[in-house]
């Protein structure tokens, strides 16, 4: 049975393709995106102050290394698809940067089926979130583009890592490590309690976003959809696989193939504009955000959770 989060999703992208007035305020969509960055880092870093830093560490390896490698495969693809080294170099750090909202969904989809996974999931959340933009923005520039050339590091570096979606999220799982469960007990029915009804109305006003992007996929053509539609099943597998290898239980390898198949349409759009000018970023944000989150939430992450079964 169909989550009811991702009801919610249906029912703006039906809104917005019925031409509908409902629109969430840009106020209220600001903050339901920060409560739900801070609520998934205090959960994790809850968790995370009853793991050893040990343990962790071949699965911080392996997030930071698969969110590295994701550009360099896709962007030989992308160039065969005909996308010049920019496009191709920034779609393919959207793809290997991470969605939060996806793993939310994933989250809540494994605990309706009652299925555990690692308590402290959102770290991995954490460790993709850069990597990806760092490889696809070095990918331009060994790929010769001129804006390239022009990269400011230093103001790009402070937005990769500061940038609102980073810093929240580490911060909340920071703050969630150093006080644990009784420190943040305080504010459990705030952060824990209401999650999935804020994620609800977050997905709400992503459906309105999405239904409003999809006029736009006819004028990237049937390859670029196609691209948006395959990438997250062989991207998933990856994941999957890599969440095998590390010995993660069902749900943590439901949510790794998860996160490698999602596509970054928050933090990945800033981070190429700073240092990608030139690229087409409608192209990107349409299949990021028009393509594959809709399929991932969809009927992605069934997918992912049946091929987690087959391996786990």
């Amino acid at each position: 049975m169909i989550d009811i989060v991702v009801l919610f999703f249906l029912l703006g992208v039906v809104a917005r393709l019925c031409k509908s007035d409902l629109r969430l305020p840009e106020a209220l969509y600001e903050t339901l995106s920060i409560y739900l960055l801070l609520a998934i880092g205090l959960k994790g870093g809850i968790e995370l102050s009853k793991q050893s830093l040990l343990f962790l560490a071949p699965q911080v390896v392996a997030c930071l290394a698969l969110g590295f490698a994701i550009p360099f495969v896709l962007v030989p693809i992308l160039r065969r698809l005909g996308l010049s080294v920019v496009d191709s170099a920034s779609m393919a750090a959207h793809y290997g940067s991470v969605s939060v909202v996806t793993f939310a969904v994933a989250a809540a989809f494994l605990q309706k089926r009652g299925v555990e996974l690692e308590s402290h999931a959102a770290l991995w959340v954490a460790l993709m979130e850069a990597p990806g933009l760092i490889a696809g923005i070095l990918l331009a520039r060994l790929g010769g583009g001129a804006a390239s050339a022009r990269i400011n590091w230093k103001e790009l570096m402070h937005d990769v890592f500061l940038g609102k979606s980073v810093l929240l999220l580490v911060g909340g799982l920071l703050i969630g490590a150093l006080m644990g469960e009784a420190g943040t007990a305080p504010i459990k029915n705030v952060f824990v309690d209401p999650f999935k009804g804020v994620l609800a109305l977050f997905l709400l006003e992503l459906g309105l976003v999405a239904g409003g992007r999809l006029s736009e996929l006819k004028k990237y053509g049937a390859r670029i959809v196609g691209f948006a539609l395959l990438a997250p099943l062989v991207l998933a597998v990856a994941g999957a696989l890599v969440g095998m290898l590390l010995g993660l239980s069902l749900g943590g390898v439901t949510i790794m193939a998860t996160l490698a198949a999602s596509a970054s349409y928050i933090a990945a759009p800033t981070a190429m504009r700073i240092a990608v000018p030139e690229a087409n970023a409608a192209l990107s944000i349409t299949a990021a955000l028009g393509v594959t989150f809709p399929f991932n939430i969809v009927i992605g992450i069934p997918l992912y959770f049946e091929l987690a079964k087959r391996l786990a």
